[in-house]
C-alpha cells in the first residue's frame, strides 16, 4: 500500500473509494436489516449462529468495518478539506454508513464510533481548528441522530431481540476471557501457537455449552494466549511505534487534505482497537486487512506530487515538490 499510494493524490482517491464502498455496504445492510428473515442474504441458513448485518455474519464486525471507513469522511468534512462541490455527497457517503452502524445495535461499535468522533476533534483542536470544527462536528452528529430517527432506529433495534440467543451473552463471553487468560497462564512464554487456540480451549473450558470456541472476544488476551510474552512484546513495539509515528505524520501535516487523512487514519484504527477489547475483528481478514491499510496511511507521508489542489478557505496553500530529474547523455 505504501509502494502504490505514495503522494496525497493517490491517498485522496483511496479515501473516496472507501467512502464508496461504506456507503455500499450499508445501503446493502439497511435493507437487508428491515427486510430481516434470520438468513444471510435472505437464503443463507445461520448453523453456527450470529446476528448478519450486510456481508458479515456478525453485526458487530459490520460496526468494525464502518468505524475504519467513517473517520475519513468525518475528519474531511469537520476540517472542511474538500472541494465545495463535493461536500454534499461526502455527506450522504458519511451520513449513511453512521445510520447503518446504529442500526447494527453493536454496543462496542457504537462506543468506538464516539471515540473516534471525540479523536476527531481533539487532535483538529490541537492542531489550530478550534470553535468551527465543534460546530461542524455538532451539526454533523445532530444530521447522523435525526436520520438515524428518521430510519426509525429504536423499533429497528427492539426487532432483533428475537434473535439475541443467537450471540454469544455477556456471561460466556467473561468465562471465555478467564478460560483464555489461564491458558496464557500455563504457557508464559511462547503460547501455545498461531492459531491454536480452538483446539487447546475444551481442555481449559469452564463452563461448557455445546459450542466451539474459535476465538476469545478479546483480541488482546487471545494474543497473548497464543503468542505468549514474545508475542506480546512483538504487538506492544507495533503499537508504540505506530502512534509515534502517526502522531508525527500529523504535526507536520502541509495542508488540510493531508491533516484530514492522517487524524482520520488514526482516530479509525485507535477506534478498531478499542472495540477489539470485546470482539475479534483483527480475526476477520476483511476489517483486518482494512485496520493495516489504514495504519499505512496514518504513518506514511502524503507529499504532494505536483497535483493541482482548489484554493480557498477549504485549502492551504501547499509548496509544490521540485523533483531533480536526471539526464542521459548517449
Amino acid at each position: 500500500m505504501v509502494q502504490g499510494f505514495e503522494t496525497l493524490g493517490h491517498w485522496r482517491g483511496f479515501a473516496w473509494f472507501l467512502l464508496a464502498l461504506g456507503f455500499a455496504v450499508s445501503v446493502l445492510g439497511i435493507l437487508q436489516h428491515f427486510t430481516f428473515n434470520g438468513k444471510l442474504y435472505w437464503f443463507r441458513e445461520l448453523r453456527y449462529g450470529g446476528i448478519p448485518f450486510g456481508p458479515y455474519v456478525n453485526r458487530n464486525h459490520f460496526a468494525g468495518l464502518i468505524e475504519l471507513i467513517v473517520p475519513a469522511g468525518l475528519s474531511i468534512l469537520l476540517l472542511r478539506a474538500e472541494d465545495r462541490d463535493r461536500m454534499s455527497l461526502l455527506t450522504v457517503f458519511t451520513l449513511v454508513p453512521i445510520g447503518a452502524l446504529f442500526l447494527s445495535a453493536s454496543r462496542g461499535g457504537i462506543v468506538a464510533f464516539f471515540l473516534e468522533v471525540g479523536l476527531i476533534v481533539i487532535l483538529g483542536v490541537l492542531r489550530g481548528h478550534g470553535r468551527s470544527q465543534i460546530v461542524a462536528g455538532a451539526v454533523i452528529l445532530l444530521f447522523a441522530g435525526g436520520f438515524v430517527v428518521w430510519l426509525g432506529a429504536g423499533k429497528a433495534i427492539d426487532r432483533f431481540e428475537s434473535y439475541r440467543k443467537l450471540e454469544v451473552n455477556e456471561s460466556r463471553r467473561a468465562e471465555m476471557l478467564r478460560d483464555s487468560w489461564r491458558i496464557f497462564l500455563d504457557h508464559p512464554a511462547m503460547g501455545i501457537g498461531l492459531g491454536t487456540l480452538e483446539d487447546v480451549f475444551p481442555r481449559y473450558e469452564t463452563l461448557y455449552d455445546g459450542t466451539i470456541v474459535n476465538h476469545t472476544h478479546n483480541d488482546y488476551v487471545e494474543a497473548l494466549a497464543e503468542t505468549g510474552v514474545i508475542g506480546g512484546i512483538i504487538c506492544a513495539c507495533f503499537l508504540l511505534i505506530f502512534f509515534f509515528t502517526a502522531w508525527a505524520r500529523i504535526t507536520r501535516a502541509q495542508n488540510s487534505l493531508d491533516l484530514a487523512l492522517h487524524i482520520g487514519a488514526l482516530s479509525a484504527c485507535c477506534a478498531l482497537l478499542a472495540h477489539s477489547l470485546v470482539d475479534f475483528n483483527l480475526h476477520i481478514p476483511s476489517n483486518a486487512f482494512l485496520f493495516l491499510v489504514q495504519s499505512a496511511l496514518a504513518t506514511s507521508a502524503t507529499p504532494a506530487g505536483g497535483e493541482s489542489y482548489p484554493e480557498g478557505s477549504y485549502w492551504k496553500q501547499t509548496p509544490k515538490l521540485h523533483v531533480r530529474r536526471a539526464t542521459q547523455t548517449v
